[in-house]
Parts: C-alpha cells; structure tokens; sequence
C-alpha cells in the first residue's frame, strides 16, 4: 500500500494565521492556542499558535510544517508582532525577512520579500478583526532567516538579509516538482530587469562558479536550471529572451545533444551511449566506440577521444549537438550556445555560437 504523503503550510498561510492571532489579542484581548484560516481557494484549516499580549501590541507565532516536503523553512517560528496605528495595515519586513534589491521580481525593489498572495492573505485575514478607522502595523520576522536564505536562491535574485514570505494556494504540495522547477523561473526575470538579452543557463553551482571566477561571465545573467533544462528554455521564451547560452559539465549537458532535456540522472541517463553514437557518425572505429561505451565518466571519456583521431572538433560537435536539439525544442524562438566544461572548469567545447556569445562578453581565448 502507497502511503499517502502530506501537505504543509507556505510561510505566507502562517504569516496570514498569526497576524490574524495578533490581532484577535490586540484588538479584543483574546488569547487563543489555534487560528482558523481561509486559503486562497476556499479551504478551511486551523493552525496552532501561541500568542503573547502586551500592553501596546502583541505578539502571534506559528511553527511553520511544511508536511512532507523537504522544505528549508520547514519547522521555522514565524512571528507576527500587531501594534495600533491611526489607519491602513501596514506590513514591515523584522529580522530574517529578506529585502528586494532587484527590480523584476513581483515586489517593488526596497520593500520586504513578502509576495503578493501572502500580502493579500495577512490583509484579507485582519480586515474583519481592525475597528473602523483604525489601523494596524504587522511586523513578520523569522529569527533564523538569515542564516537558511543562504540555502535558497534569494541571495540569487538579490533579495538579501533574509526568506521571503511565499506561497500562492497557501499549500506546499509533498516534493512537488512542478513547485520547485517553478521556484527557478524568477532568475530570468531579475536578469531581464538588469537588462541582459543573453541568458547564461547552467544546471549547477560549480558550473555558476566557473562560469563567474574563471570566465568572467556576468553573475546576473547566469540562471541555474537543476535538471529542468528544457522548463527553462521554455520560459525563457515566453519571456521573449533572444539568446541562451547552456553552460556546464559535459556529462549534464551531453544529455540535451541526444534529446534528453530533464537531465536527473534517475531519468535518463545515456551519456556514453550519446557520445558513442555521435563519435560512431565521426568515423570512430569500432574499439573506441566500445571504449567509450564502457567508461564511467566523461572525463574518461574525453581520454579516450584524445587519443583517437576524432580529437580535434569532436567536442565542438557535440556541443553544437545541444544546441540544434534545444534550438529544435523551443521551435528556433532562441538563439541557443553551448560550452561543455569538465570538472576543472576547462572548456571541452563549445560551438560557433557560445564563441560569438563569450566574446562579447570579454572571454574571447580558446
């Protein structure tokens, strides 16, 4: 029997919970140990909460549990402090929220990292609570956010200092994939707002790293894909991205040149039998394709077509492989390159496109 996994919270539904709790305590003097929550779609839930009243404001905190997702806030204590104000409710990012600093994400540059939904959702849930005429001012903080927004992609999109406050139907679906790919996707937007047309798409940080030190590619125009490569290539050309260069360790990215562009290893994983193909197409002898078919790695491989006649261009090929079949999958919208590196950060190689890409950004040796 499969067990069934289950739901958490986004930190913008126990944001919305404990505002709502604070401001029960603010306004009526009540106390309570749960809070009752309407979600964007309707749902009902109650979340626990502990509240502490003062004399001008109070204070609500939910543990945030993200259920069975492998959430980095899961087991965070949010904390909403309520104080009276004349009018309006006003939201302030405290300790652990992070700040915008770039434009092209869904909040203005200078204000906390609280997304729009969730601003929505700590409004709508104090609205019925605050008197007529009155206000209220709601300060969010997340003690420990500081230290685990070092583990997401904010320091990326240049939201600093802290988390943000997320969420869209106010669930966190178990391990969902489409939530984390979707997670990716605001990268391109900030790198668009700081005004790049080519878009560096790489699947890992050692890749983001060799890119930025060893290159001098601009660390804004670099977006890291994880396995969802092709997700990527999509949204880039929804968002209208004139060109792309796929940048990365050659076994990752050898997988697009045979068609495979969700590149988790549990997946599809044929990359010798990619490059024996290609190789056997080059005029490879039958021993090097067996060679190549038998090696664990690429860096192994790459031995192994050095010392044959294949060597001089065979890389370039590849990667200008990977570049017609991403060209094919987004039905030539993009203008795609290709470098393929090892582990050392040397580039194996690249096609006519990433040496026109690299060149305009300074890195013309090679």
């Amino acid at each position: 029997m499969v067990q069934k996994l289950r739901r958490g919270y986004t930190t913008g539904t126990c944001a919305a919970g404990a505002a709502k709790a604070a401001a029960l305590a603010l306004w009526r003097g009540e106390e309570v140990k749960e809070i009752n929550l309407t979600l964007p779609r309707g749902e009902i839930i109650t979340l626990p909460v502990t509240v502490h009243k003062g004399v001008e404001e109070a204070e609500a905190i939910i543990i945030k549990d993200a259920g069975d997702d492998p959430d980095v806030t899961h087991g965070v204590a949010i904390h909403v402090r309520a104080r009276k104000q004349a009018g309006g409710i006003t939201l302030l990012g405290g300790e652990g929220i992070g700040t915008v600093t770039r434009p092209g994400l869904a909040v203005p540059v200078g204000e906390p990292a609280i997304n729009p939904v969730p601003r929505a959702m700590i409004k709508e849930a104090v609205a019925a609570i605050v008197p007529p005429g009155r206000g209220m001012e709601l300060e969010i903080s997340i003690p420990e956010g500081a230290r685990l927004a070092r583990r997401t992609l904010n320091p990326r999109l240049g939201i600093e200092g802290g988390l943000s406050i997320l969420g869209t139907t106010g669930i966190v679906e178990p391990m969902s994939e489409e939530a984390f790919r979707t997670s990716l996707v605001p990268q391109i937007d900030v790198a668009l707002a700081a005004g790049w047309e080519t878009l560096v798409l790489t699947p890992g940080r050692l890749g983001q790293r060799q890119a930025e030190e060893k290159y001098g590619l601009p660390a804004t125009a670099i977006i890291l894909t994880s396995n969802f490569i092709g997700y990527l290539l999509e949204a880039c050309v929804e968002r209208r991205v004139k060109r792309v260069l796929l940048w990365g360790h050659g076994g990752k990215l050898v997988k697009i040149a045979g068609g495979i562009f969700y590149t988790h290893s549990h997946v599809a994983d044929a990359r010798q039998e990619i490059i024996a193909a290609l190789a056997a197409a080059a005029g490879a002898p039958r021993e090097i394709v067996q060679q190549i078919l038998a090696a664990t790695t690429v860096e192994a491989v790459q031995e192994i077509i050095r010392g044959s006649d294949l060597a001089p261009g065979f890389w370039d090929s590849l990667a200008a492989r990977a570049s017609q079949r991403a060209t094919a999958l987004v039905h030539g919208e993009l203008t795609v390159g290709t470098a393929l590196l090892n582990l050392q950060g040397d580039i194996m190689g690249r096609d006519e496109v990433a040496r026109q890409i690299m060149g305009e950004w300074g890195y013309d040796r090679l």
